[in-house]
């Protein structure tokens, strides 16, 4: 069974909470990649993402030079173990509507990010699994309305 750990990737970019958009969206752009993990001195603290820049900065005609990444980044942070399998860490961002999940090791106080896996990455190695969670979504959110049918 394949777990998080075989899939993810291990080099993961980050910036703080206190950057400003636009440099972390350079950040983005130079390395490739669709989103940053925001940490303060406390440690991790959020995900931001090309969607939360173009919703909430870009979309709200705001300035990305003068508006800080703590003020506008995904939180909380939804995380995942490396030795879960890796059907829950696709089962957990179809249910939540995530396509990253970064990746934590280590017990209570020595917690550290050791990776980041995506949708992507998962439906590279297992791209039936991704087509049959989502039919399994399908089917209860069919439920979820025929519930709330009103007649």
């Amino acid at each position: 069974m394949l777990t998080v750990n075989d899939v993810m990737t291990q080099h993961v970019v980050t910036t703080s909470n206190g950057q400003t958009v636009r440099n972390a969206a350079r950040i983005m752009a130079n390395h490739g990649i669709s989103c940053v993990l925001v940490f303060s001195s406390d440690g991790l603290k959020g995900i931001l993402t090309e969607r939360d820049i173009v919703t909430r900065v870009v979309c709200a005609g705001l300035d990305p030079g003068e508006v800080s990444v703590g003020k506008i980044m995904s939180e909380p942070v939804i995380v995942i173990r490396p030795d879960t399998p890796l059907e829950q860490a696709a089962e957990i961002m179809l249910t939540q509507r995530i396509k990253k999940l970064p990746v934590i090791d280590g017990e209570d106080e020595e917690l550290k990010v050791v990776g980041i896996i995506s949708l992507i990455d998962v439906a590279s190695v297992q791209p039936d699994l991704i087509h049959s969670i989502k039919e399994m979504i399908a089917v209860e959110m069919e439920e979820l309305e025929d519930s709330f049918y009103v007649s």
